[in-house]
């Protein structure tokens, strides 16, 4: 993928949301085809965060922690649970977008994601 200032800025973004350790590890491989594919995601969902607009990166955090979870991808929705720290989303906001998750996606969803959640709080407080 060509390089421009979208995709700078959007890398630049993944790792101030994600941190430099993930996006390392999610960069590493050496495959051509692998680092075109992780261009087309950082662009795509990445790029999105910088397209300036009205939502701040708190306000995605907690729309990508939504969306995740209605998706059932827990896998994405403890990356970015674990990020919250760097996008400005506290641990009480969390626990209210839990019961909203609850409330429009299912019981199943809500209880996935909680149960995400404490993982995440539990590997934080090993981290400290």
């Amino acid at each position: 993928m060509e390089e421009n200032e979208q995709l700078r800025a959007a890398r630049a973004m993944r790792r101030a949301v994600l941190g430099d350790a993930y996006v390392d590890g999610a960069t590493a491989d050496p495959d051509p085809v692998a680092a075109e594919f992780q261009d087309y995601i950082t662009s795509m969902a990445w790029g999105v965060w910088v397209r300036g607009g009205a939502l701040s990166t708190r306000d995605r955090s907690l729309l990508v922690l939504a969306m995740t979870a209605a998706l059932g991808r827990m896998d994405e929705f403890r990356v970015h649970a674990g990020s919250t720290p760097r996008t400005g989303v506290t641990d009480d906001e969390i626990d209210e977008v839990l019961f909203q998750i609850t409330a429009y996606c299912g019981v199943p969803a809500g209880v996935a994601a909680r149960r995400a959640v404490k993982a995440v709080r539990a590997q934080r407080g090993r981290d400290v």
